[in-house]
């Protein structure tokens, strides 16, 4: 018998979903089935063209995660929305280029610039779904980490590496402490991906260094990305809570 995986009647909440990895995600839950809560800072249009495809009443909703009462009214708008929120993707992420060298107001700019992004708001969105699972009898998180949590960035984006790092305690303390809830966490470490946050990286030092670190013939796609996270969310795989997944073409295996 083949596996089907059928999330018809669940609601998910794909931040940073208009574009690179998080729109694949969407998309591909919509394929499945999924109700998909578009999240997005400034693209609007985009985000409204990604919840369209994705079909099955999914909508766009705007939030600044930089700012913290922004990201817990986002969790939130999605709840009033849709009345239960069965999974949750923390996908949004930036990464701010900045020498150690350079000015240290710069540096502590963007060293709190990214801190706030990838994790104080993964954290919180966190807090509010496992608060709502709690009521609502269950759910599932996928936190989107990177291979920079495991084998460290280079020293221009050293507040990348340790923000992602912290996600990898973040989902592995809502795994352990809220399992018997019916509440699981995992997450999903991608390598270097063809996306618009990797393009800075490609200007400054070219594609061929990139795909000369990992041991596949070509660059991730963001949609190499999106399968695996739709399996975690469909309840397949429920028994590897608080596992990462690595899926950096073989650049770095822990």
């Amino acid at each position: 018998m083949a596996m089907e995986i059928d999330l018809r009647g669940q609601v998910v909440l794909v931040t940073g979903a208009s574009r690179g990895i998080g729109r694949a995600i969407a998309l591909r839950l919509g394929e499945a089935g999924a109700t998909v809560a578009v999240h997005y800072r400034r693209q609007e249009e985009e985000a409204e063209h990604v919840a369209k495809e994705a079909g099955n009443g999914s909508l766009p909703f705007q939030a600044n995660l930089a700012d913290p009462e922004a990201t817990r009214q986002l969790f939130a708008c999605v709840r009033d929305t849709y009345g239960r929120v069965h999974g949750l993707v923390n996908n949004a992420g930036i990464a701010r280029y900045a020498p150690l060298d350079g000015p240290v107001e710069q540096w502590l700019q963007a060293w709190e610039e990214t801190m706030a992004v990838n994790l104080r708001a993964a954290g919180i969105l966190c807090r509010e779904a496992v608060l709502h699972f709690q009521e609502a009898g269950g759910g599932r998180i996928v936190n989107i980490s990177s291979r920079a949590a495991f084998r460290g960035d280079t020293p221009e984006y050293l507040a990348y590496g340790v923000s992602k790092a912290g996600m990898l305690n973040l989902t592995r303390t809502i795994a352990r402490y809220m399992g018997k809830q019916n509440i699981v966490a995992f997450t999903v470490a991608p390598g270097f991906v063809r996306t618009d946050m990797a393009r800075d990286f490609m200007d400054m030092y070219g594609e061929e260094i990139a795909l000369s670190d990992i041991a596949l013939n070509r660059l991730t796609e963001p949609d190499d990305i999106a399968p695996t996270v739709v399996f975690l969310l469909s309840g397949l795989a429920d028994h590897a809570t608080g596992t990462t997944i690595d899926i950096n073409a073989g650049s770095y295996v822990h």
